[in-house]
């Protein structure tokens, strides 16, 4: 699974890199290095105008989510707790993500993810010690995680909330010793078809999930300070001085 993960892009280098509409979809962004589930993170998500042809590309939007999908159907926004991962093998069929998988796809920019190895119990201890490891592109550039939002109404007030998940899929084996899952990344070409909210063949979209090449991202421990949500500065993900 992807429970916490570093993203510390501007709205301008997501412009840069993801080719953003920033007239329409302009966003403050602060960086974070321990970006954790129920908070706001930037999105980028694809809108069609009604009168745009259907060979246009969709229109690139930047927003902020709530990490954590809730389904427009939920009764309570607590759901999204448990939905801040959707695994691709069963995306379109599970009845909180298939709605969104049809229509509402997004992008979700990353410098980089956390996950945790559990290594061998201390001494007098029966629970496995667990490091945290950041794993990240060794070129640097922006991962882009292939997510769904999803829009939800508060039945109390009245607001809406946008809330979005990141799918996840089988590790690469440089990072497979780490965890056995890891987020899903989609490359530049298949941008345009991700986002694109016209109707699509399921075969198809599944087609574009296809796990990152081996040898692109590198792995190293970090500092257990990342463990606490409170924890967050850059000193997090610096790697553990050699022992």
């Amino acid at each position: 699974m992807c429970g916490r993960y570093a993203t510390t892009q501007t709205s301008a280098t997501l412009h840069q890199a993801f080719e953003v509409d920033l007239a329409n979809s302009f966003v403050e962004l602060e960086a974070d290095y321990n970006m954790a589930p129920t908070k706001l993170a930037p999105v980028v998500i694809g809108r069609r105008e009604d009168t745009a042809e259907s060979s246009a590309r969709p229109q690139r939007e930047l927003l902020t989510a709530r990490w954590g999908l809730i389904p427009s159907w939920a009764k309570d926004p607590s759901i999204g707790n448990r939905l801040i991962n959707a695994r691709s093998e069963t995306v379109a069929e599970k009845p909180a993500f298939k709605k969104a998988f049809a229509r509402r796809r997004a992008l979700v920019p990353a410098d980089g993810y956390y996950e945790w190895y559990a290594g061998e119990p201390a001494e007098g201890r029966k629970k496995p010690t667990k490091q945290p490891f950041y794993i990240t592109p060794k070129d640097g550039s922006v991962l882009a995680m292939a997510g769904l939002y999803e829009f939800w109404k508060d039945r109390e007030d009245g607001e809406w909330v946008i809330s979005y998940t990141i799918l996840t899929t089988t590790a690469e084996d440089a990072v497979g010793h780490v965890h056995e899952r890891m987020p899903l990344f989609l490359e530049p070409e298949a941008y345009d078809a991700w986002l694109d909210p016209a109707p699509r063949a399921t075969d198809e979209l599944l087609g574009l999930l296809i796990p990152a090449a081996p040898g692109r991202l590198d792995a190293y421990p970090v500092s257990t300070a990342v463990n606490n949500v409170r924890n967050n500065g850059p000193e997090l993900i610096a790697p553990l001085a050699a022992e």
